[in-house]
């Protein structure tokens, strides 16, 4: 069982910038990957990026590459997602995501985190 917990969430205006954290805890072994998904009122569940752990390799999604990182702390089993020059279609709740793999879809994870609110006003 794994757990995760991000933080970071809040209320900016378009063009701000937010950094989210997401502390993986538990049964952590071998290859796998950290991702973030976000989902807005009355949408899909939204793959925004993912990194796999053992190699750095990130993957960001269209709608949000050259404006979004993926990043991440060894020491502190946590990966980041630095959000800069957001727009107000980028209101969503953020969701980190444990896997086996670096992949787009939601289910390919197997543990989620409880979400965090992020809010950008025009």
């Amino acid at each position: 069982q794994v757990q995760l917990v991000e933080s970071g969430g809040g209320l900016v205006q378009a063009g701000g910038s937010l950094r989210l954290s997401c502390a993986a805890s538990g049964r952590i072994f071998g290859n796998y990957a950290l991702g973030w998904f976000r989902q807005a009122p009355g949408k899909e569940r939204e793959f925004v990026a993912a990194i796999r752990w053992s190699t750095a390799l990130a993957v960001i999604a269209d709608s949000v590459r050259g404006r979004f990182t993926i990043s991440k702390d060894n020491a502190k089993t946590t990966v980041y997602l630095q959000m800069n020059s957001l727009k107000p279609e980028d209101t969503a709740v953020y969701y980190c995501a444990f896997g086996a793999a670096v992949r787009s879809s939601p289910g390919s994870y197997d543990s989620w985190g409880q979400g965090t609110q992020v809010t950008v006003s025009s």
